[in-house]
């Protein structure tokens, strides 16, 4: 009895707390509360106080880390339950931000550790800023374990924030200058058509050459990575360096190599990119097959593509190409090219893929005719059956059909002009294909002027005097 007593006022204990808590909750009493303890604890602690000025007094330069603090700041979420803060318009359409106003306090944590940032702004009598900074209020017993870890994580979210707003650009070049534009490509690594394991594996790739500044430097490399795609036309080969550059938040530098004046031209023109970018030569295969006509010597290439005249680190070099057959087995070799990736064209995984994106469909009753065609060895480009799929896209079930009769067709021009019968491998004369109902009479013919040709045929066959080279035919 005792212990069911005991029970009792424990559970009736906990359930009087659960109530105080939620009626202080409901009033607005417990962040009040918090703020009342808040302050007694920085009452009887003593506190140490870190000033990020705006500029370096002495040099009267900008201090970048002030930049990097006003973004952090401005992207905690208790700047959203402070008391008093400012509205803005953002870069976007219809987007709103919030800033941290004049003398303006806000808290964060970190490691269990509280800290504050008071942002102070000085005027003048006219009411324009003279100075601004930051001064970070920072508990003297919490200093030795938490301030230099914090401040790597201000710069590594403000690094980030920076990452997502940056508009990309695309750079080409032209009369051995860039000429830019603003980069926005739609690609992304899910939307692009590879295997899933190979585009898995080429991501992580991706991720962990962005976590490995330290280590290439450790080894003694400068810290890039080189790619080379190649595979026929239409296969996505450009789509994937959208996605990569959209993926990394890098920006796109293209060298039309038929631009360039000499090998100084190429290294200045390198010397130019800046870090976190895609360097592109798309068609090496086209220059090297033209290089009788060029102007770049080929030690001056391979020096472009190691980057000898260039030591910037953050770069990724990416190379395209058709065919790696007659390439110079030296211009591929390690080191200089890390990665390379082959762009087959379409095969059934990649078309079901192309069928999920294009037209949301990922299961449909024509597919086992296509997976069939496509096992008999006909193939498409990935850009050409998109674009079938895309002209289509409003009935799923015509998209699939206009697939299939373009793969018979590429199947029957791959075949040669000649039908073969299965059963004797003996060729056929077109003309006979043709009123057996082979593929290029189906494909041309209207399916009513079919049937009307069949009922003909069929009459014709029963009237006396008809050949049995008709009969033949018929039966085909």
């Amino acid at each position: 009895m005792m212990a069911m007593s005991i029970l009792s006022i424990i559970f009736s204990v906990l359930c009087s707390l659960f109530i105080f808590r939620w009626f202080l909750h409901q009033t607005g009493l417990i962040y009040a509360a918090r703020k009342f303890v808040d302050w007694v604890s920085d009452g009887i602690h003593v506190h140490l106080l870190l000033k990020v000025p705006e500029f370096n007094e002495s040099t009267h330069q900008e201090n970048q880390f002030f930049r990097r603090v006003f973004l952090y700041v401005n992207s905690l979420a208790s700047l959203e339950d402070s008391d008093f803060t400012n509205l803005l318009a953002g870069k976007k359409p219809n987007d709103i931000v919030l800033s941290i106003d004049d003398d303006q306090v806000i808290h964060d944590s970190f490691l269990g550790a509280r800290v504050s940032w008071h942002y102070r702004v000085q005027r003048d009598c006219e009411n324009q800023v003279v100075a601004r900074s930051f001064v970070l209020t920072i508990k003297k017993k919490d200093k030795r374990w938490i301030l230099k870890p914090y401040l790597q994580h201000v710069h590594t979210v403000s690094d980030d924030i920076d990452h997502r707003r940056k508009e990309l650009k695309f750079h080409s070049n032209i009369n051995g200058r860039w000429k830019s534009l603003p980069f926005h490509h739609p690609a992304t690594f899910d939307s692009v058509v590879m295997d899933p394991d190979l585009k898995s594996k080429i991501r992580c790739d991706l991720e962990t050459y962005l976590k490995s500044k330290q280590y290439y430097h450790k080894i003694g490399r400068v810290w890039k990575r080189s790619y080379l795609l190649y595979g026929p036309s239409g296969t996505g080969k450009s789509s994937f360096i959208a996605a990569v550059s959209n993926l990394l938040g890098y920006d796109v530098y293209t060298i039309n190599l038929t631009q360039v004046a000499d090998d100084s031209d190429l290294n200045t023109l390198l010397l130019q990119t800046a870090c976190k970018s895609l360097i592109v030569v798309e068609h090496l295969d086209r220059y090297i097959s033209e290089k009788a006509t060029a102007k770049i010597t080929a030690s001056g290439f391979l020096n472009f593509i190691d980057g000898i005249s260039n030591f910037q680190d953050e770069k990724i070099m990416i190379f395209t190409l058709n065919s790696k057959e007659g390439i110079d087995s030296a211009m591929l070799r390690p080191g200089r090219i890390d990665v390379h990736i082959h762009f087959p064209n379409c095969d059934f995984n990649s078309f079901k893929s192309l069928a999920c994106n294009y037209l949301g469909v990922k299961e449909h009753k024509l597919f086992p005719q296509v997976e069939e065609i496509f096992q008999s060895g006909a193939t498409m480009s990935p850009a050409e059956i998109g674009e079938l799929m895309l002209v289509n896209r409003s009935s799923p079930s015509r998209a699939l059909k206009s697939v299939i009769t373009a793969l018979q067709s590429n199947a029957a021009v791959k075949a040669g002009p000649q039908l073969y019968n299965s059963a004797s491998s003996s060729p056929v004369p077109s003309y006979l294909a043709e009123e057996a109902g082979g593929v290029l009479w189906k494909d041309t013919v209207p399916k009513e002027f079919r049937k009307l040709y069949g009922l003909l045929r069929l009459k014709s066959c029963k009237k006396p005097g008809s050949s049995d080279h008709d009969d033949e035919i018929i039966d085909r």
